[in-house]
């Protein structure tokens, strides 16, 4: 258990920005599952018009630290690559 006064504080900021964290994350989740979706669907309109949303909160995530900016990268890359791949 924590003893001074300091570190309390901190425990403090730690469980609130943890919480932060995973709702961020968790929707960083559901926009990249919700695009994916719309690939396997075969619905190419729909993924097109949905990559900008998706982009940006990919790009958020990767600036709040919540992912690396490699993966962010990464994850943009591939779900470009399949909305392409639908969209043609």
């Amino acid at each position: 258990m924590a003893n001074t006064v300091s570190s309390v504080k901190r425990i403090r900021i730690t469980e609130r920005r943890t919480a932060i964290n995973r709702v961020r994350k968790s929707r960083l989740r559901h926009s990249i599952r919700s695009l994916r979706r719309l690939c396997e669907a075969k619905k190419g309109q729909e993924a097109v018009a949905a990559i900008p949303a998706t982009f940006s909160i990919i790009d958020r995530a990767a600036k709040w630290g919540i992912i690396k900016d490699n993966t962010a990268a990464r994850y943009k890359s591939r779900l470009n690559a399949r909305v392409k791949a639908v969209a043609a």
